[in-house]
């Protein structure tokens, strides 16, 4: 069976870690990095402390509008699709360059899988959710990593295709999230020096576009991070670091520690140590869940509707008041409570794929 797989953002690396080493074991995979996150800490680090395959073609696209991006990935990975005529096409989640995948096999006929389907939030403002609706339906394979992802299908008349399989970032988790010890974690700040993990620190990550594109949201969120007993790590995006150091200088605020963008295993051992997470992302969402953290998603709808459960997850506007209320509301964990799977999600769907082809 020879597989194509397109990768292109952080979380995707992630997933790839564990499902490439599996299909490889018997199967042939070509790998293909559009370069949707370029940067080294965003990207090549992942490959490196993963132990990910080097990819076959590394397209370098990045940048430009939504439909300038996905256009020129589709052109680029149809030149691919084409030389390579794979048995499968393989995307996760619900990036550009997952649509751009999707659309250029779906026109060749070619067979596609896409893991981690079914999932709604439904906010059509939010531009994944368009992406993921897109791929779902262009799709031959939906492997779900939740039973909700699976009733959502149902929903929209797909459910023919859809399998549950569990949720490859619990794989990677339980992997790799001892792999490092806090005290070998050494945060490198945006002005350039190196400092080491603070005893007692909570942990943030703030991207989406609704959160940093202007100050009025991100500033709240830095107010509410002052007020905390402990300071804040905040690994910051890129594309958002001249806004967050600029209002961190302007408003003096001191409880933030501003770092590059971490590697997974930095990143996972922050949260296995942290005191509670604040995060407008849906893999720490998930990743706080398996470690048992306290979890305040700053976001207008809910992504992962099993993490919600005892207030293990609760959403947030990004207002300080807010932030700090939810905060304060302590989660009841409930034994035995693990809707992603058990941890053998890589094989079942290498299994899924020679099983349907």
């Amino acid at each position: 069976m020879k597989v194509l797989t397109v990768v292109g953002a952080r979380p995707q690396f992630i997933k790839a870690a564990v499902v490439s080493h599996e299909l490889r074991k018997a199967h042939t995979e070509i790998l293909v990095h559009t370069g949707q996150h370029f940067d080294y800490n965003m990207s090549g680090c992942f490959f490196e402390e993963l132990n990910i395959p080097e990819p076959d073609y590394n397209l370098g696209l990045s940048g430009g509008s939504h439909a300038e991006m996905t256009g020129r990935m589709m052109i680029a990975i149809e030149e691919a699709l084409m030389k390579e005529r794979p048995d499968w096409l393989l995307v996760y989640g619900d990036t550009n360059s997952t649509l751009a995948a999707a659309l250029a096999a779906a026109k060749l006929h070619i067979p596609i899988c896409h893991v981690e389907a079914g999932i709604r939030t439904h906010s059509k403002t939010n531009p994944e959710e368009i992406n993921r609706i897109c791929t779902d339906h262009v799709s031959t394979l939906l492997l779900a990593s939740t039973q909700s992802s699976l009733e959502e299908m149902e929903k929209e008349g797909l459910s023919d295709r859809g399998f549950m399989v569990g949720d490859p970032m619990y794989d990677a988790f339980l992997a790799y999230s001892r792999k490092k010890t806090v005290e070998e974690v050494i945060l490198r700040t945006l002005e350039g020096d190196t400092v080491k993990v603070p005893a007692a620190y909570y942990y943030l990550t703030c991207h989406r576009e609704e959160n940093t594109k202007r100050d009025e949201e991100l500033t709240e969120i830095f107010i509410a991070m002052e007020q905390l007993d402990a300071p804040v790590i905040y690994p910051v995006h890129p594309r958002n670091r001249e806004r967050a150091v600029r209002i961190r200088k302007e408003r003096k605020f001191q409880n933030l520690i501003l770092t590059q963008p971490l590697g997974y295993l930095e990143s996972i051992c922050l949260v296995n140590h942290a005191k509670k997470i604040i995060t407008d992302s849906g893999g720490l969402q998930r990743e706080a869940f398996f470690a048992g953290k306290k979890c305040v998603t700053i976001l207008d709808f809910v992504c992962w509707p099993e993490t919600m459960t005892g207030k293990r997850n609760v959403l947030a506007a990004p207002k300080a008041e807010d932030i700090l209320e939810k905060l304060s509301e302590e989660q009841r964990i409930e034994e035995g409570y693990q809707p992603f799977g058990d941890g053998h999600c890589a094989g079942k769907i290498v299994r899924m794929l020679e099983k349907t082809l």
